[in-house]
């Protein structure tokens, strides 16, 4: 019997958020983690977002799920921090999400909710082509929620066409080098070039730098020797359930001499 036909609109209680590590490649530390939103479905299992947000771009249960993401990271975050664990999240959001009228106003409720200790907790994650769209607009509401203290990136960075344009006008703090130019640094010199140029372009307008996609040890390696200290990707962690993220953190810091 075939699939039924994906519909998000009648699911919204079967979203989870996986959390996938970001690591300083030369101390080690566990900087942050990544909230990854996956559909549980009940026939089909475990499905990654290219499976159905495409399905709700631009549509108001887009700005729900967005906004469920936000709340759920937040609430874990705090969960974690009473636990002893202090990991910030950082969330992915669209730009339309992003350039709704009471975007600013409905974090900064979200955030005053929590009993947080340290409002650096967020940081959101906005997509280099989507900021293409309105930039002054986009970086507008990104100075509004760095004033109540969240953190941008720019996700997927490289894959746009106004790179110097947006470095120049957004104040996103950090720069994230998609995982297809960091995946085949190895193998492919184009890339590699690729990926040398956006270090040293996030060195030049001093912002940090995360790889996405490392694999192995040898991309790590790599990266660090080209001066990308931070990163993320399968040769490091791959996403997991938000109850597995603080066991993995004592194995990861055993194995490298950082447990206490």
């Amino acid at each position: 019997m075939p699939h039924q036909p994906l519909n998000p609109y009648t699911q919204k209680n079967q979203f989870v958020l996986f959390y996938q590590p970001k690591v300083n490649l030369n101390s080690k530390e566990v900087i942050g983690a990544e909230a990854l939103i996956r559909w549980q479905h009940p026939e089909r299992g475990l499905l990654p977002p290219s499976e159905f947000l495409p399905l709700i771009d631009g549509d108001k249960l887009d700005f729900e799920i967005g906004d469920w993401v936000i709340k759920s990271a937040i609430e874990q975050f705090q969960l974690w921090q009473s636990q002893g664990l202090k990991v910030p999240v950082s969330v992915n959001i669209s730009g339309q999400h992003l350039l709704k009228p009471d975007f600013v106003d409905s974090l900064q409720e979200a955030i005053s909710r929590t009993t947080l200790s340290d409002s650096h907790c967020l940081e959101i994650e906005v997509l280099e082509t989507t900021a293409l769209d309105d930039v002054e607009k986009v970086a507008s509401v990104m100075r509004e929620c760095i004033n109540f203290g969240v953190n941008f990136s720019l996700d997927d960075f490289g894959t746009g066409y106004s790179t110097l344009a947006l470095l120049q006008q957004l104040p996103a703090n950090t720069l994230k080098i998609d995982r297809s130019f960091v995946r085949d640094i190895l193998t492919d010199q184009n890339d590699l070039e690729i990926v040398k140029g956006i270090i040293n372009l996030a060195q030049s307008f001093k912002r940090l730098v995360v790889a996405e996609g490392i694999e192995s040890d040898a991309h790590g390696e790599l990266l660090k020797s080209l001066g990308c200290e931070l990163g993320q990707g399968y040769g490091i962690a791959k996403p997991m359930p938000a109850d597995a993220l603080p066991g993995w953190i004592k194995r990861w810091d055993q194995v490298n001499g950082k447990h206490q």
